[in-house]
């Protein structure tokens, strides 16, 4: 099973399978994928999902979903160095199973460990303490907002606004060519060949607008935008308004 950046292969059922490991958003080329359990999956197969930039800001059925599991330094505010997971009761069940098992695993990565510590409302390392006061008061203002239908919102709406403005400019495309496979948290929004986006990126974080850089591994001409619930719509409109002077000046810095 594989597919080119840009685009998610569907998660397809296996004999033998015991474990389908989906991705809810990737975070280096801005694809989003719907989460369904692979049509079928043996009774016996879980479903685990890396949520990471996805966890926050967008949907997802628990009845399609074994493990969910995320570190907060994404949507939720906070820092990273911390990871939470919400596990069905097979899950459980399976590290359990191998928890009991004579199989070894370093205590890093132990399931059977964080399972225990998690029943005793604890961590098996200390973390952060930033980290887990960023991310309570996003969990507050988040559920005052309405909880994940209203942030999602959020996010949304700053990544419709840059996906939008990509169609209707001459220079921009989303990179992502399947508006239903694009994320709604980070916008990769490629450039044509008049454009460096490379220039572009390092002219905005000279004058104060930081982060736009693409992920460089990828090796395209465009911007990486994180629109994660904590960014403002107007904050997106104000640097597409920036991008869009920029060009209209065609200044030497930005030029190929």
């Amino acid at each position: 099973v594989r597919a080119e950046p840009g685009d998610h292969p569907d998660s397809v059922a296996a004999d033998g399978v015991d474990l389908y490991a989906l991705t809810h958003n990737e975070t280096s080329t801005g694809v989003a994928m719907t989460l369904t359990r692979p049509d079928g999956a043996g009774d016996e197969a879980l479903v685990a999902v890396d949520a990471t930039s996805a966890a926050g800001a967008m949907a997802w059925d628990p009845a399609d979903v074994d493990v969910y599991y995320f570190a907060p330094q994404k949507c939720f505010g906070a820092d990273g160095g911390i990871w939470l997971a919400a596990c069905s009761p097979a899950a459980v069940q399976r590290i359990e199973r191998i928890a009991a098992s004579d199989r070894w695993c370093p205590a890093s990565i132990d399931l059977g460990i964080a399972l225990d510590n998690s029943r005793l409302d604890q961590t098996y390392n200390t973390p952060a303490l930033a980290t887990l006061v960023l991310l309570r008061a996003q969990l507050e203002w988040m559920h005052e907002l309405g909880g994940l239908d209203a942030v999602a919102a959020r996010s949304r709406a700053a990544s419709g606004h840059l996906y939008t403005w990509a169609e209707l400019r001459p220079f921009t495309t989303p990179f992502v060519a399947d508006p239903t496979k694009r994320s709604p948290v980070v916008a990769t929004i490629d450039f044509d060949e008049t454009i460096d986006a490379v220039a572009l990126s390092q002219v905005l974080a000279a004058n104060g607008v930081l982060d736009t850089d693409s992920y460089r591994k990828l090796g395209r001409n465009q911007l990486r935008l994180g629109v994660f619930p904590s960014v403002e719509l107007s904050d997106v409109e104000a640097l597409t308004a920036t991008i869009d002077w920029l060009v209209e000046q065609r200044q030497e810095a930005i030029a190929p």
